[in-house]
């Protein structure tokens, strides 16, 4: 409260403090005050009643004479909008930081998760998508926040309390209040009105019918959006006094509480982390393949879900189908769609992938870099990622992407040509690269041993020699190999690896329609469970009873600690130009390390 007073003096009760503040006073008291001077009047504990407190104000004459009296009655709430915002997982009173937000391991600030799993079991859609709280674990999805009050019962008539958000943020976030303390209730209406949405959608601002006295209320907020280019992840929620204003005008705001929430970014797990669950499609064609997956799964301790024929639509495709059947309780998904503009098959999700965790000139990137496939960066005509999805992944600020050029493939996924794999040294990982010149070497090494008409595959049977003697055939994989090489630059770069970071497996291509496809099963789409890897058959020259290519591989990956098992694909996934890797997908166990501890 400001008092502008000129010739006079002031008492105040004790719960008040009064200074002096333009200009400064010196000299005897009582000190005649100018036109200029300032009295800031603060109090120290919030009022037990209604006009508690009172300064009174006395004007004198140049005698002495008491020109008049003034008294000011004041009444002392004490309002706080509170969150989480040193990250404890408590929500403390007045955090001096809750109105920011600073990344780092000594920053500050509160996180919000994007809804976007669903509680439901039949009829599911993601929670996100109802404005509406249905079940008490619906509410551990969201971030707690926090209305304290002290003070009177009650406000001073005409005052209110109102809760607002931006319109940008209103697309962005909801907030829910509680109106009932009491369990769950069994009855779905009943439970939805003890909790009713206070912001969000088209409500920008709405009453808080706060209990005043020393009280609380809990809110509970949700995030409906990931951060994305037109979207940095900070949301703001105010809290204001309103004072009523002359009649025929609105209330006009006294006091303005303020918090702030980051969106909890979209983060992907590399190869490194533990497996959790593995994901599969049955089709009418994929019984052996399945058999193969039980087993390796049952191996590694973790679970298997195959999604029935019934559901999948047919899609044996595992990477790019886990939101129906999947969805459920603490498993949602995002998507992004391309309006008017035409997607293609590097818009498939084998065609993103993450690192381990790497340092880079310095430069720590503890969650990993997301790698995706693009078309060559001088190519005028090709096939990209859509942008939309491009800007998606940019915008997640943690996982910094890494551009590959993948559109030399028919389909145009990275996985075809990469993959990652644990290592027992301190870098922890390894980069697998798929090489034809390590095949040629396989190859020209069994010729030279006497072993040039040992045969590949069962159905249509080739040798070795044929192979190398296949002039087109090497010249397809001479271009395949310039390709690789120009991403095993980019991935060194960028990844701050050395060649003794880069495993070559021999693995051969063949060109159709001026792209390539893998020339037998791809070894490098494999799935890796912890120590366990789900390697493609490759169907290889046997030489003493044995596939000379799972005998270079076993020899590579065992050397590494690992365990290969082969799984026959063939048939059912092969051939329509995908593997293992395409037709399965992993839960795996979330990063210890806390993505707002990153140093920006």
């Amino acid at each position: 409260m400001l008092l502008i007073l000129e010739g006079c003096r002031c008492h105040h009760t004790s719960t008040m403090t009064v200074e002096l503040a333009l200009p400064p006073v010196s000299g005897p008291i009582p000190t005649p005050f100018n036109g200029n001077t300032v009295l800031l009047l603060t109090m120290d504990t919030a009022s037990e009643v209604e006009n508690d407190s009172k300064l009174s104000v006395m004007y004198y004459g140049k005698k002495t004479e008491v020109l008049g009296k003034a008294v000011v009655h004041l009444t002392a709430f004490e309002i706080s909008l509170d969150v989480d915002a040193d990250r404890d997982g408590q929500v403390e009173r007045n955090n001096p930081n809750k109105g920011s937000w600073m990344w780092g391991p000594n920053g500050h600030g509160a996180i919000l998760l994007v809804n976007c799993d669903s509680e439901h079991t039949c009829r599911k859609s993601l929670d996100s998508e109802h404005a509406e709280v249905t079940r008490v674990s619906d509410l551990k999805d969201m971030s707690p926040m926090v209305l304290r009050t002290s003070g009177p019962a009650k406000l001073p008539e005409g005052y209110k309390l109102t809760m607002h958000i931006s319109q940008g943020d209103a697309e962005c976030v909801r907030v829910f209040r509680t109106r009932s303390t009491a369990a769950e209730n069994l009855f779905y209406k009943s439970f939805v009105k003890d909790y009713p949405l206070v912001v969000g959608g088209e409500d920008l601002s709405k009453e808080v019918p706060c209990l005043w006295g020393n009280a609380e209320m809990n809110f509970y907020v949700e995030g409906l959006r990931f951060p994305d280019k037109d979207f940095e992840g900070l949301i703001s929620i105010n809290l204001s006094m309103l004072e009523p204003s002359s009649q025929g005008f609105p209330e006009t705001p006294i006091f303005t509480d303020r918090v702030v929430f980051r969106v909890a970014p979209w983060i992907m797990t590399p190869n490194t982390l533990d497996p959790v669950e593995v994901f599969v499609c049955s089709t009418t064609d994929n019984d052996q393949f399945l058999k193969r997956m039980r087993r390796l799964v049952e191996n590694s301790g973790c679970k298997l879900k195959i999604c029935p024929e019934d559901m999948n639509r047919g899609d044996r495709w595992m990477q790019d189908f886990p939101y129906d059947v999947l969805l459920g309780q603490d498993f949602g998904y995002v998507t992004r769609t391309a309006y008017g503009k035409e997607v293609s098959s590097l818009d498939s999700f084998g065609n993103l992938e993450v690192s381990p965790p790497v340092t880079v000139n310095g430069k720590n990137y503890p969650l990993g870099r997301i790698i995706i496939g693009v078309a060559f960066p001088t190519a005028t005509e090709g096939r990209n990622m859509t942008k939309v999805v491009q800007d998606f992944l940019w915008a997640q600020k943690v996982q910094e992407p890494i551009a590959l050029f993948s559109d030399w493939l028919l389909v145009g996924h990275v996985d075809e040509f990469m993959t990652f794999v644990p290592a027992p040294d301190k870098k922890g990982f390894r980069l697998l690269l798929a090489s034809p010149d390590a095949s040629y070497k396989l190859f020209r090494g069994l010729q030279n041993g006497g072993h040039g008409q040992a045969k590949m595959f069962d159905a249509e049977e080739i040798t070795v020699d044929e192979i190398l003697s296949d002039e087109k055939l090497k010249a397809e994989n001479n271009y395949v190999q310039s390709c690789i090489d120009w991403n095993r630059d980019v991935l060194k770069r960028e990844l701050g690896l050395d060649d003794d970071d880069i495993i070559d497996l021999p693995i051969l291509f063949r060109v159709m329609e001026n792209r390539a496809v893998a020339y037998y099963p791809d070894m490098v789409n494999m799935i890796v469970l912890g120590k366990n890897l789900g390697i493609p058959k490759p169907f290889g020259p046997k030489v003493d009873g044995r596939c000379a290519l799972e005998a270079e591989m076993t020899s590579l990956m065992g050397g590494l600690g690992l365990s290969c098992t082969y799984i026959d694909d063939f048939a059912s996934y092969h051939k329509l130009l995908g593997e293992v890797h395409c037709g399965s997908n992993v839960r795996r166990e979330p990063f210890s390390f806390k993505w707002w501890n990153l140093e920006m």
